[in-house]
């Protein structure tokens, strides 16, 4: 790990910014709350048709029965970490990070979600097998989890270097 003159860290070979990906995490996390309220309200008013909501499915399905509680707290801390780790890497990777981009990044992670998580929960490709209506409602949250984090990571973007290596501009 290497200070820079800035007081950022840099971490490794490949030159990953520490702070860059504490905010990537950070951001992912808020994005997530963010994306689970609007999940929670589609399925608490039926918006969104789904058995249960997805996080909760996946966990109930991969660990198999655990009282109540401790489902719940696992379901949110696997979403939030999912969530936080999935911004990491898109914060680890580009470095000028806009809303158009991050939303593209939602879509893709909504896509995954469609072809992997939800016919391992047994409900086909984008939730077919249960209703077309579940692609859209699962569609939205990432949408807003796209937007949420592409406005923060827009706005913590990483300091211009300048020439004379301070990120601060040329000194007179």
């Amino acid at each position: 790990m290497t200070v820079e003159s800035d007081g950022s860290a840099r971490v490794g070979g490949a030159g990953l910014d520490r702070d860059r990906l504490a905010a990537g995490a950070g951001w992912g996390v808020a994005a997530t709350v963010l994306m689970s309220v609007v999940m929670l309200f589609g399925t608490a008013t039926g918006l969104a048709p789904m058995p249960s909501p997805v996080p909760l499915a996946l966990v109930a399905r991969t660990v198999g029965a655990l009282p109540q509680p401790a489902l719940m707290g696992l379901a949110v801390l696997v979403h939030l970490s999912y969530g936080a780790v999935a911004a990491t890497v898109l914060a680890g990777l580009v470095r000028r990070v806009s809303v158009g981009l991050a939303v593209g990044y939602g879509s893709l992670l909504w896509a995954l979600m469609g072809v992997v998580w939800l016919p391992y929960l047994g409900w086909g490709l984008f939730g077919t097998a249960v209703t077309p209506r579940i692609a859209v409602a699962t569609l939205v949250p990432h949408l807003v989890y796209g937007v949420t984090l592409g406005l923060a990571l827009d706005r913590h973007r990483a300091p211009r270097r300048s020439s004379n290596g301070t990120g601060r501009g040329p000194q007179r």
